[in-house]
């Protein structure tokens, strides 16, 4: 049933290759710009689809079965794109705040295979309050890592050297979401393993 709010979700799905093209080249400034744009867009609909389904009364099953896939989607995209062009580098550790996007991969992957399992049991897995600040920090720091290549002269100096400031917040806050991706994980895990017996 393709509901405004359906719409909306999908638009997210099929938006996410030409996100992925705008992130290719990391030494293209209005590049990024234009993919911190369509992302915020994408977030935006994010909200609005959920708003307008519970408005409108029409919440449906292919929306309910859309908008997470939708959104891990992208976030998965993002991800694998900001790494492969070596954008999840950083101060201290170097390279290996990917492993901080590898933990968010990892969870995403096995929540939805835990929520199939628990699917046909009719076990339900709501979404924890601390799983919402997963998400938002998830989010704001991929923004965040977007946005720093599009502002490569946004530097501050803290006393610790200079930096592009999106671009540290932004990793600062993929490793907050990976922490809470580590807890919320477990706190999934746990509800599914009193079902498997």
């Amino acid at each position: 049933m393709l509901t405004l709010p359906n719409i909306l979700t999908l638009s997210r799905i099929v938006t996410v290759p030409l996100l992925a093209v705008f992130l290719w080249w990391p030494t293209w400034e209005l590049g990024y710009a234009i993919a911190f744009v369509i992302y915020c867009l994408m977030g935006v609909t994010d909200y609005f689809d959920g708003y307008l389904a519970r408005a409108r009364g029409t919440v449906s099953k292919l929306g309910i079965f859309l908008d997470p896939i939708a959104d891990k989607i992208m976030v998965a995209a993002v991800i694998l794109v900001l790494t492969a062009q070596g954008v999840l580098r950083g101060p201290y550790v170097g390279e290996a705040h990917v492993i901080a996007g590898l933990i968010i991969l990892v969870r995403e992957i096995a929540v939805s295979g835990l929520r199939e399992f628990l699917g046909p049991l009719r076990v339900s897995m709501p979404v924890s309050r601390l799983a919402k600040w997963k998400t938002a920090f998830q989010m704001i720091s991929l923004g965040a890592l977007i946005l720093g290549k599009a502002t490569p002269w946004w530097i501050v100096d803290l006393g610790l050297g200079p930096i592009n400031l999106p671009h540290t917040v932004g990793l600062t806050t993929l490793w907050a979401a990976a922490i809470l991706t580590l807890i919320t994980g477990w706190d999934y895990l746990r509800v599914g393993l009193k079902h498997m017996d």
